[in-house]
This record gives structure tokens, C-alpha cells and sequence, in this order.
């Protein structure tokens, strides 16, 4: 004899976050902590925050000024260590959301572009947490060269997942309430890259005066557009949940 549905059907939940709310403290983390490290070097090591390679005249210290200095890099790399867990968890949420829509798409042509743009974007996503993680830990002051070169690892990581992110998006979901300002702060991003260069190269290359202050005000502009960029998942998920919990079904068969 077989007997169905006997027994009980229990599901518990042992935590629920709303994803907006977790997905604004991530973003809050650095924003935060960038605001802190900035006054306070600003106005108590003013002398440790304004020294250039050319020993210029300068006014506005770059980030990696503000958070190499001590004890402001200890908050810098809390807040980062904080930041980076669900950065990680985040990118994982929108590749499985994708997917799902993906697997609506019919055409075949445009399921393929849409699939080898998917992954890229996760792992470029991925790529620009790594490198926010060692240009943190590796600080201007400690190791230049590399510092140096893994700064240019974020740019090209954060700009080319910004691009592909917003490619995606027009090709899979192009009525997202986050599109057109993701648009937006990506050529924000781009138009303040090109100034950060050419400013650098002034400095670096020819001296000028305040070249290091502009470089340096092109930086923030870069950092405020990246975390305007990653919390518009607000806008693509404002009411989901993180939650943790189980559902088991029991049967019993005699």
C-alpha cells in the first residue's frame, strides 16, 4: 500500500534581507569610507597627501593619497574586505538572472551573442573586483610599479564591464528602468578617463602645475560614476530578498 501526501511539508526561513538594502550598504562602504579618509588627511597630513612625483604645486590629493595614509588606509581596507563579498555575490545574481531570460530568447543568432556577452560580463565583473581588491592591498606607497599597474587593470576592467553590461542590457532587457543612467555614467566614466590620462602624462611627462589636482579631480569623478553604476542593481531588483532558509518535503510510504 502507498500513501501520498502523508506527512508534513515544512519550510523555515532563518534570514531575509531585502537585496536593495544590502546591495546600498555595499556601495555605502566605500563611498563612506572615501568621504572620512579625505577630510581627515585633508586636514591633518596635508603634507603627506600633496606630494607629487614632481614636487608641484597641488591642491586636491588623489585617492591613493588619501587611503596609503595611516591610520585612513586600515578603514580604506576594512571597508574594501567589507565591500568585496557581496560585489562578488551581486555579479552572481545578475549572470543567473540573465540566464533566465536567456533561455526565452528563440532566435538563434542572437541567443549566442547574447550568452558569449553574458559570460564576458561576469568575468569582467569579476576581473574589476580583483583589481579593486589589489589596488587596495597594494598601496602607491608601499609598491608603485605594481600599484600602478593594477590601477590600469580596474580601469580597463571597470570600463569594459560597464560597456558590455549596458550592450547586454539593450540586447536583453532594453526597458530597464537602469539603462539609460547606467548609459550615462558609463560615457562619464570614459569622458574623465581621457582627462585622467592626458592629465597624468602633463604631470608626469612635463611638471605642470595642478596637472596632479585635475588627474586627481578625474579620479573621483571615475570612482563617484563606477558606484553610481553598481547601485543601480536597485533599480533591476528593488524588491527581491536574500534569504537563507530550507523546504523539505516528507513522504511516507508503507
Amino acid at each position: 500500500m502507498e500513501l501520498n501526501n502523508v506527512g508534513s511539508n515544512k519550510s523555515s526561513v532563518y534570514l531575509a534581507i531585502p537585496f536593495r538594502k544590502l546591495c546600498i550598504a555595499t556601495v555605502s562602504l566605500p563611498l563612506v569610507s572615501l568621504i572620512i579618509c579625505f577630510v581627515t588627511a585633508y586636514i591633518f597630513q596635508q603634507d603627506d597627501i600633496h606630494e607629487t612625483h614632481c614636487r608641484v604645486y597641488n591642491v586636491l590629493p588623489s585617492i591613493s593619497a588619501i587611503t596609503g595614509v595611516s591610520p585612513q588606509r586600515y578603514l580604506w581596507r576594512i571597508s574594501i574586505a567589507l565591500h568585496i563579498g557581496p560585489r562578488l555575490m551581486i555579479a552572481s545574481v545578475y549572470h543567473s538572472y540573465y540566464r533566465k531570460i536567456l533561455d526565452t530568447i528563440e532566435d538563434v543568432s542572437a541567443k549566442l551573442v547574447a550568452c558569449r556577452l553574458l559570460h564576458l560580463c561576469y568575468w569582467l565583473n569579476i576581473a574589476e573586483v580583483a583589481a579593486l581588491s589589489g589596488v587596495t592591498y597594494i598601496s602607491n606607497r608601499e609598491n608603485y610599479a605594481v600599484h600602478e599597474k593594477i590601477f590600469i587593470m580596474f580601469m580597463i576592467s571597470s570600463l569594459t564591464y560597464m560597456l558590455t553590461a549596458i550592450r547586454l542590457g539593450r540586447l536583453m532587457t532594453p526597458n530597464s528602468a537602469s539603462l539609460q543612467y547606467k548609459q550615462g555614467l558609463f560615457i562619464t566614466s570614459l569622458v574623465s578617463t581621457v582627462g585622467l590620462i592626458i592629465f597624468f602624462l602633463k604631470h608626469r611627462l612635463l611638471c605642470h602645475d595642478l596637472a596632479f589636482s585635475w588627474f586627481s579631480l578625474c579620479e573621483y569623478v571615475i570612482a563617484s560614476a563606477n558606484m553610481g553604476f553598481h547601485v543601480t542593481v536597485v533599480l533591476d531588483f528593488p524588491h527581491e530578498h536574500l534569504i537563507v532558509g530550507n523546504s523539505l518535503t516528507a513522504t511516507k510510504r508503507d
